[in-house]
């Protein structure tokens, strides 16, 4: 399913602020997933999976536990006292490099310590340092109660962060299809999901602003990605199956976006430019202000064969009309122009 949405990476919640652990944690004992509950290594299982499919593997882990007797006197004491930390956090997650390697930790629950409680640094050093994924790992920026946005291999800073300009550090952005939750809600209703083309627009506004874009499911109790949700995935699939050239290994290009009645998102692979709209406009022709076209300058549309016609606007832009093309139901969310030779 991951692999038919598109994704190129995945990450899976290791351990909750409940504290159950997805995996034979040492030091949660009969409060993980191998001694009760399934009785299966749930981490490492969709790890072996995710890696036949060449799918990068991440683990997110929460440093708090909300009812853990220990977590709770540390912060009685004001954090003066790391019990938690050095019987349970820090355990688990040593245990979860040594054991799975995982290409990505997905750190979360940082909020109330600072990271001299947390041991963040200690654990950071020697993650990069002295662990079998030194070279290969990746971080976010959830590692104390104020790292967020400042401290971290990319950075988070927020769920459902959405920068108004072009970041200067490596960033992700973090959504989830079911608006209201994180988890699976059995008792959600339509309307409180995202549909196609918010994701669709979700996905391209981060990527034309540098980010990585990370879409949350909640599987049920019994591990299953109900069908609204993989709907859901697979559309953004199908979508990517298409345009993903212009989303994969793309950089920010000096603009972001169109700052028009269209809604235009750029994305750039050197030397070519790509125009994401999401809306098709009602003359079928675009225009786009911000490129500048030379006489070397070739338009096409990704999923449509032959060079698309165009000539210049009455700024410096370039007026391209679109082909015609057969009304698809329910309408699609998203097409790209492949802009070549312009600057």
């Amino acid at each position: 399913l991951f692999q038919r949405a598109g994704a190129r990476y995945v990450v899976l919640t290791t351990k909750h602020h409940e504290g159950f652990a997805n995996w034979g944690s040492p030091v949660s004992w009969n409060w993980n997933s191998l001694d009760t509950g399934p009785h299966r290594d749930v981490v490492g299982e969709l790890g072996e999976a995710l890696r036949e499919s060449n799918i990068r593997y991440g683990l997110y882990h929460s440093l708090l536990e909300w009812f853990n007797p220990l977590y709770l006197a540390d912060k009685e004491s004001g954090f003066k006292t790391q019990n938690f930390v050095l019987k349970k956090t820090m355990p688990e997650l040593y245990d979860l490099v040594l054991k799975y390697k995982p290409d990505l930790i997905w750190s979360d629950g940082d909020w109330e310590a600072p990271e001299s409680y947390w041991n963040s640094t200690s654990f950071l050093a020697w993650l990069y340092n002295d662990s079998p994924v030194k070279d290969t790992v990746v971080v976010n920026d959830r590692w104390c109660n104020n790292c967020s946005c400042h401290h971290g291999g990319y950075y988070n800073c927020a769920d459902k962060y959405k920068p108004g300009t072009l970041p200067t550090h490596k960033w992700e952005m973090c959504s989830s299809i079911d608006k209201l939750s994180w988890g699976y809600r059995s008792n959600m209703n339509i309307a409180e999901l995202m549909d196609e083309a918010h994701i669709i627009e979700e996905l391209v506004q981060t990527v034309s602003f540098g980010g990585n874009y990370l879409l949350n499911v909640g599987p049920t109790k019994e591990g299953v990605i109900v069908p609204i949700f993989q709907e859901r995935l697979l559309a953004l699939g199908r979508w990517l199956e298409t345009n993903g050239e212009a989303i994969y290994e793309s950089k920010p290009w000096r603009v972001q976006m169109e700052n028009s009645t269209v809604t235009v998102w750029y994305t750039s692979k050197v030397p070519v430019v790509y125009a994401i709209f999401l809306i098709w406009p009602q003359d079928s022709v675009l225009e786009l202000t911000s490129p500048t076209p030379s006489p070397a300058t070739q338009v096409t549309m990704l999923g449509f064969t032959g060079p698309l016609e165009w000539e210049h606007s009455r700024g410096k832009g370039l007026l391209i009309n679109l082909p015609y093309m057969l009304p698809s139901l329910p309408p699609q969310s998203g097409w790209t122009i492949k802009l070549e030779g312009v600057k």
